[in-house]
Parts: structure tokens; sequence; C-alpha cells
């Protein structure tokens, strides 16, 4: 005979969910592995899950994205357990700290504040975040270093939309090109510095010198209104895509791609890239 499942207690599924946290989180009766973790164990999964929720948007499919919802919820809800067991604060909290966010961050809304165009608002929000980040910086004693216009950008950021962020914030006080074209005759430099740093045989300097060309290359694409992020993806997929349909033709032709030399190799790619624009 199995055991019947324990009822979770809560009148809606968000508190069922916290009591369900609370109870893997028991240090007598919950989940060995649950119990174990921390919050530096999870942040991993909690950076995964959002990537995922991106992912089932970018397909446009709903039922899982509801799904993948579900599971960053589980996320928050998991630091904020952790966080409750250890003093520091709970998920009400957490809601308690969002709800002033939004309520002070948008006082024409909430306030008496006037009522602004997105452009507005977009400007209004930041001078907004600038005073915040002020704030904090004051009460944590921080208060003799230099206010920057690229304070608060995550460092936890991808590299390409931390890039992004430094870079729009930078532009707000007008350091920043005219215009995209511009911005050819920088790439050219900098992939002449890349060229001349792998003569040197430098590898710290050629590291740079990449890190540099993919800088400029993300300014390109702010300016072109692109999000360098979303870009390489779709690149990704792109590749992905065709590699896996060079393997599917070299099976289908009775060959083995990776034993393949480069130019058959080639020749498959091409064939594949001609069959995506027929």
């Amino acid at each position: 005979m199995t055991d019947q499942p324990r009822q979770i207690a809560g009148d809606s599924p968000i508190t069922q969910l916290i009591e369900i946290m609370a109870r893997l989180r028991d240090p007598q009766t919950g989940c060995p592995w649950d119990i174990k973790q921390d919050f530096a164990s999870i942040a991993p999964y909690t950076i995964e899950e959002a990537y995922e929720v991106l992912d089932a948007i970018e397909r446009g499919d709903m039922a899982e994205l509801c799904e993948e919802l579900g599971d960053l919820l589980l996320q928050v809800v998991f630091h904020s357990q952790m966080a409750s067991e250890a003093g520091h604060f709970g998920i009400e909290d957490v809601a308690r700290s969002i709800n002033d966010k939004m309520i002070r961050r948008h006082p024409h809304v909430f306030g008496d504040g006037d009522a602004r165009d997105a452009k507005g608002q977009t400007l209004a929000w930041e001078a907004q975040k600038a005073e915040e980040r002020a704030a904090k910086a004051e009460a944590s004693g921080e208060v003799a270093t230099v206010p920057s216009a690229l304070d608060g950008v995550a460092r936890a950021l991808p590299a390409l939309t931390r890039a992004e962020k430094i870079q729009k914030r930078a532009a707000r006080i007008g350091f920043d090109w005219d215009k995209a074209e511009t911005i050819f005759d920088k790439l050219d430099e900098e992939t002449l510095e890349v060229r001349e740093a792998i003569g040197s045989g430098d590898k710290d300097a050629v590291e740079d010198e990449i890190g540099d060309l993919l800088f400029v290359v993300s300014n390109l694409a702010r300016h072109l209104k692109i999000d360098p992020e979303q870009a390489l993806r779709r690149a990704n997929g792109k590749f992905e895509r065709r590699f896996r349909a060079m393997e599917r033709a070299a099976s289908d032709s009775g060959e083995t791609f990776a034993a393949l030399d480069i130019e058959a190799q080639e020749a498959y790619w091409q064939q594949v890239k001609r069959a995506e624009k027929a």
C-alpha cells in the first residue's frame, strides 16, 4: 500500500507553493537535496530558468511559458525560504519591496505626478533609480566614491547584454557616436588591432583586442536598434540548424560527416544554405 500524499495548506496556489518549499527545506522531514542547498548553489538554476522562460517566449509556446514561469517562481520562493531561515527576509518582504519600488517609480500612476509619454517616463525612471543608488551608497558608507552614470549595471549579466547597458548609460550623458555609419571605422581599427595582437603571439593581448572588437560590435547593434544578445542567439540557432542539416545530408548519402575533409564538409554547408534559400 502506497503512502497517500500529505495535504498542503494554503488558500491559493501561491501560499501552497510557499508551504511546499518550507516542507522541502524542513531539517527533519524535508528533501535531502533541497536541505543542503544554499544561495550560491541555487543561483545557476535561477539563471537557467530565466533563460528557459526566454526560450519559451521566442518559440511562442504559451503552455511551455506557463510551466517555465512556474519554475522561475519556484526559484524566487526557494531563495526567500533560505533567507527566512537565516533571519534575513521572507517572501512577504520580497513582495513588499517590489510593490514599494513600483509605486515609488510611477508617481504619474499612483501619485500626483504628471502623466508622461514613454520617453519621458524612461528619463524619470532613470532619475529615480539614480537617486535610489545614491541613497544605497550613502547608507553603505560608499559616499566617498564619485557617483557614476554606470552605477548599478549588474556585473552578473551576460557580457553582451552588459556591454549594451553600459553603452546606453554612457550615451545618456552624451558619450556616444553620432550615427551607426561612423562605427564601421572603429570596427576596422579594432580588427587591425586583433591581427596585430595575433602577430605578437601574446594571448592576453589577443583576448583584450577580441573583447574590444565585440564591444564595438555591440555598440553597432545598439545604434541599429538590434539586441546583440538576441542577434547572437539567432546566429547560434542558424548555425545549429545548418550543422544538423549537414549531418543528416551526409548520412542520407551514406557518409559520416565527421570523417569528411574540410572541402567535402564545406560542400555540404553550401548545399544546406542553397536549400534554405530555395
